[in-house]
C-alpha cells in the first residue's frame, strides 16, 4: 500500500532530539531549543514573534483566547476545513459563521464574506486549504473595511506565498500545525506567529497558565499549551530543510499534473498567478463527466494498493455544531460538493516518478464505469 503520507524524517532529526534529551532539555520551560525554533520559524514566515504550542488546534485556541472572543461573538471560518478551525471558536463560546468555498481553489469564497459580517463579527479565520493560499491582500482589505481581526490558519501552507509574501505574515495572529503529516513536523505541535510584540507576550502568558507575581496568584485563566523542548529540537532541523521539502512537494504535484492532466473526470488543483501552492496534499475532485462515485473510486484504489483521504466534511453540517446556538445556519453548496466528490492522493515528498505514474494509472482505471 502506498500511504497517503510519510514524513520527511532523517538521522539529523533523531540526533537533534537525542542531544536535547541528553542535556536534560525536556519540558517546555527549560533550555534554548523552543526559543530558537520560535525565532527561526517566525523569521521564515516573515514575522516578528513565534509562540510554540502543543498542536495546531491549541495554536488556534490560544489565538482566539488572546483576542478575548466571548459567548455571542461571531467568527467567520472556511466551511471546507478540518474541524479544529471551528472548535477554537466553539470552545470559547463564540458563534461559527461558515463561508462557502470557491470551486477553483477550494478556499473560502471572498465574494461571500461581506454578506455575513454583522456588528457581532469579531474575527475571520481563512484556511489555506491543501497548500494553496487565500488571496490575503484582498481579504485583509475586506477585514480592514469592517474592522475585524484576521487569524490565518496556515496548518497546510507552510511556505506558501501570496503576491510574493509568505502565508502567516498577513493576519494579526497566524497559526501553524506541525502534526506528523504537515509540511514540516515535530510529531505533534503548533505555533502562533505575529508581528505584534504585545500580543506575543499575551500569547506566551496564556500558553503557560498565565503565571504572574506572586507566582501562584493568577489574574487570568490560562492554559497549558507548552511544546516540549525535544519537539522544538526536531522542529529546528525541519525548518532548515523546509524549502527542499516544498520543492519535493511541488515536484510530486507536477508529476501528477503530467499524468492526470488529460483526465476529464477530474478537477486538479490550481496555482493562481499570484500564489505559490505548496501542495500539502494533492487533491482531486470528480467532475460531472465521472461515471463512478467517489466511494467506489476510493475503494478500487485501495484494492490496487493506493491509500487516499476524503476532503473535509463541511463545517456548516457538522453534527456536533448543528442544532446549537454556536453555528449560524449558512448554505455552503460548494463545500458540500467538495465533500461528496473530493479526495486526495498519496502526497509524500519522497514519492518517485514511477510511484506517481502507478497511482495515476490506478486512478484512471478506477474511473472506468
Amino acid at each position: 500500500m502506498i500511504p497517503v503520507f510519510e514524513p520527511s524524517i532523517g538521522e539529523d532529526e533523531v540526533e537533534a532530539v537525542s542531544a536535547c534529551v541528553r542535556k536534560g532539555e525536556i519540558s517546555g520551560s527549560f533550555g534554548p531549543s523552543i526559543t530558537k525554533f520560535e525565532e527561526e520559524f517566525a523569521a521564515y514566515c516573515e514575522s516578528g514573534f513565534g509562540v510554540a504550542t502543543t498542536s495546531g488546534t491549541t495554536a488556534l485556541h490560544l489565538a482566539i483566547a488572546a483576542l478575548g472572543i466571548k459567548p455571542g461573538d461571531e467568527v467567520i471560518v472556511s466551511s471546507c476545513t478540518n474541524i479544529a478551525t471551528a472548535l477554537c471558536v466553539f470552545h470559547q463560546g463564540g458563534v461559527i459563521v461558515p463561508i462557502d468555498s470557491e470551486r477553483e481553489t477550494w478556499n473560502l469564497d471572498l465574494d461571500l464574506i461581506e454578506k455575513q459580517i454583522t456588528p457581532r463579527t469579531k474575527a475571520i479565520i481563512p484556511v489555506h486549504i491543501y497548500g494553496h493560499p487565500v488571496d490575503m491582500v484582498r481579504l485583509n482589505a475586506i477585514a480592514k473595511k469592517h474592522n475585524i481581526v484576521v487569524i490565518e490558519d496556515c496548518a497546510e501552507a507552510h511556505g506558501a506565498t501570496i503576491h510574493g509574501k509568505k502565508a502567516g505574515s498577513f493576519g494579526l495572529l497566524n497559526c501553524f500545525s506541525f502534526y506528523v503529516n504537515k509540511i514540516i513536523t515535530t510529531g505533534e505541535g503548533g505555533m502562533v506567529v505575529t508581528a505584534d510584540r504585545q500580543m506575543a507576550e499575551k500569547l506566551k502568558s496564556l500558553r503557560n497558565l498565565s503565571f504572574t507575581e506572586p507566582r501562584f496568584r493568577h489574574i487570568e485563566a490560562g492554559y497549558n499549551f507548552r511544546m516540549t523542548a525535544y519537539q522544538a529540537a526536531m522542529g529546528l532541523v525541519q525548518v532548515r530543510k523546509i524549502e527542499q521539502i516544498i520543492a519535493d512537494k511541488r515536484r510530486v504535484a507536477a508529476l501528477y499534473n503530467r499524468y492526470l492532466g488529460e483526465v476529464t473526470e477530474l478537477q486538479l488543483p490550481v496555482e493562481k498567478p499570484w500564489a505559490r501552492n505548496v501542495y500539502w496534499m494533492y487533491g482531486v475532485v470528480l467532475t460531472k463527466q465521472a461515471r463512478v462515485a467517489k466511494a467506489e473510486v476510493i475503494g478500487r484504489l485501495k484494492q490496487a494498493g493506493v491509500d487516499t483521504r476524503s476532503f473535509f466534511f463541511p463545517m456548516s453540517q457538522q453534527p456536533c455544531f448543528t442544532g446549537t446556538k454556536q453555528l449560524l445556519k449558512v448554505e455552503c453548496p460548494v463545500a458540500d460538493w467538495l465533500w461528496e466528490n473530493g479526495f486526495y492522493l498519496p502526497s509524500s515528498a519522497n514519492l518517485t516518478e514511477s510511484q506517481v505514474q502507478f497511482i495515476a494509472d490506478a486512478l484512471k482505471k478506477s474511473l472506468r464505469a
